[in-house]
């Protein structure tokens, strides 16, 4: 992992950056909003695309969005509760995978490329899984504000826009027990079937999240404590990297399930602390339509997809860009000598 920008010594110093996230450059969309009215159009014709030129322009603090340098960012990380039985795959599955990116052999490599999207790959310490949080805590406090900082300086400043992904087999047992933790619920309203589960690996899935969700009640009130009870190395890296975006005022991508649920902790401490996210697609895991509820987020694509590793996220930058491409380079009506409405 690269050297952090800022150290997070402990979880309240997480909290207290979270819980004063700076605003959106109100100036700056005010300008994309008068533009879009006088584009050769009826208003509001190009629908999201048009709240999407100016939630990017809000984000990055111009008048005139661009996408010159997108990141890609996939963290990755091992979970002890695979031991419980959680996943169709062994835990040896996260570090042949991570092989593979650097190899250039999987989606990621190939979306990241067609979106022009430089990708990054941190991996957290594979030999060192979480703890099985049925047994106790996945990170102590320390541990968790470390791989939050780990996160947090993986961030480029300059980025144009930042895409959030992962890879860890289990990590969607985490995730459901962290949305569950957040927002209520039994583990079978959260858990799905992951890397291909059967029924009864669900229901098994399910049975351990309801293990860990009494075992750690004291931890349910505090979603900073949440996290780090039923989260992983590379879900607390994408909270990280998510509170690094906002600070360097630059708009993030979250891909699917795991990503969604490793920011959803920063949603509990401030109201608008993920205004300057959009969520890339709706997962066909279970539980992320109910935590897009949740949050009140809709989803930028709807596929089927499950993979994770950012591959929505990455799909997903398409059509951001095709948003400032009509934005940027469509004529006004007084350009075109077209008549306005009247």
């Amino acid at each position: 992992m690269g050297k952090p920008a800022t150290k997070f010594e402990s979880i309240d110093a997480i909290r207290n950056m979270a819980q004063n996230p700076p605003g959106p450059d109100r100036v700056a969309a005010g300008e994309v909003r008068d533009r879009q009215a006088q584009l050769t159009k009826p208003q509001g014709s190009l629908g999201r695309l048009e709240t999407l030129a100016e939630w990017l322009s809000a984000w990055q603090g111009r008048a005139v969005p661009r996408l010159d340098r997108v990141e890609v960012i996939v963290f990755a990380g091992n979970h002890g509760v695979v031991g419980q039985g959680v996943s169709a795959f062994p835990a040896s599955v996260t570090e042949q995978m991570v092989a593979n990116f650097s190899a250039g052999g999987s989606a990621i490599n190939q979306l990241a490329e067609f979106a022009n999207a430089n990708l990054q790959v941190h991996a957290f310490d594979l030999e060192t899984p979480t703890a099985d949080f049925t047994q106790a805590p996945a990170m102590t406090d320390a541990e968790f504000a470390g791989a939050v900082t780990q996160g947090y300086g993986a961030v480029p400043p300059d980025a144009d826009l930042l895409c959030l992904g992962e890879m860890g087999i289990g990590n969607t047992t985490a995730a459901a027990a962290l949305a569950a933790a957040l927002f209520g619920g039994k583990g079978a309203k959260w858990a799905g079937r992951g890397t291909g589960l059967d029924d009864d690996g669900v229901a098994r899935k399910a049975s351990v999240i309801d293990t860990a969700l009494a075992r750690h009640e004291e931890a349910i009130g505090d979603p900073l404590k949440a996290a780090a009870c039923f989260g992983g190395w590379e879900l607390a890296g994408i909270l990280g990297a998510t509170l690094a975006a906002r600070q360097h005022q630059i708009p993030v991508v979250l891909d699917g399930y795991v990503c969604t649920a490793a920011a959803a902790p920063l949603a509990k401490l401030h109201d608008n602390a993920l205004d300057h996210t959009v969520i890339a697609h709706r997962s066909a895991e279970a539980g992320h339509s109910a935590l897009l509820s949740e949050l009140d987020k809709a989803p930028l694509l709807d596929l089927g997809m499950r993979l994770g590793e950012a591959s929505g996220a990455a799909l997903a930058v398409q059509v951001l860009r095709a948003a400032i491409a009509c934005h940027n380079g469509m004529a006004t009506f007084a350009d075109a000598g077209v008549d306005e409405a009247l």
